[in-house]
């Protein structure tokens, strides 16, 4: 069972549900001033958009699954995109 376990846990694919554009990540992003807001949205339009992001993301924060995902998780791993 724990070789099952580890497997799933091991290939277990972490997906963002919904449409997030460039639109809707301006809008959340208003009323943030800080340096990592302001260079994350220009990473995204120089990218050409969200999907990038999302693909990192959700890479990275598999590793993450084991120990639990939260929001300090999630921020730690978009400042890590934006400083790449």
């Amino acid at each position: 069972m724990n070789q099952l376990i580890s497997y799933l846990l091991d290939n277990l694919i972490l997906d963002f549900q919904g449409e997030l554009d460039l639109a809707m990540v301006r809008d959340f992003l208003k009323s943030d001033e800080s340096k990592v807001a302001r260079s994350l949205y220009s990473r995204l339009v120089a990218d050409g958009g969200v999907d990038d992001l999302l693909v990192v993301l959700a890479d990275c924060l598999k590793d993450n699954i084991r120990d639990g995902i939260d929001e300090e998780t999630i921020r730690e791993q978009v400042r890590t995109y934006v400083e790449s």
